[in-house]
């Protein structure tokens, strides 16, 4: 992220529609637009149509696609093979972990989860300030 100014664009897919509100109001205290997803095949319908994601929140098990299954599709693609994926789910175990981050997954969390750790990561991965103002390499 060159301008400091700019806002990024975060996808959050959670079927759980508590936990996409509580990620949505914690990321818009920052430099963050977000869009929420309650499905898998709505979150890639949305990420193949918008003009601009500069990171995807994916929680693992969502109806008719996974968050795996999601992972792997926009991972297919060429023009994200770069975009920033974090997995969230629940129920995480060493093999959902392993397949994520083969599959491509930046990051791999687990529920319940810091809203302040998790705006530092996305913070980090999108090159936006931190809560304090602070710009991570």
């Amino acid at each position: 992220m060159t301008d400091s100014t700019r806002v990024c664009h975060i996808l959050v897919a959670d079927d759980e529609p508590h936990i996409g509100r509580i990620i949505k109001m914690k990321l818009e205290q920052g430099p963050f637009t977000v869009s929420l997803a309650y499905d898998g095949q709505e979150a890639l319908d949305f990420v193949n149509s918008a003009e601009r994601v500069d990171l995807v929140l994916l929680d693992l098990m969502m109806p008719k696609l996974s968050g795996l299954d999601v992972l792997r599709l926009i991972r297919e693609q060429e023009k994200f093979k770069a975009l920033p994926c974090i997995i969230l789910t629940a129920g995480g175990d060493a093999k959902h972990e392993r397949d994520a981050l083969e599959l491509g997954a930046t990051e791999f969390l687990t529920k319940p989860f810091s809203p302040k750790k998790l705006y530092a990561l996305v913070a980090r991965l999108t090159g936006a300030p931190d809560e304090a103002g602070i710009i991570s390499e």
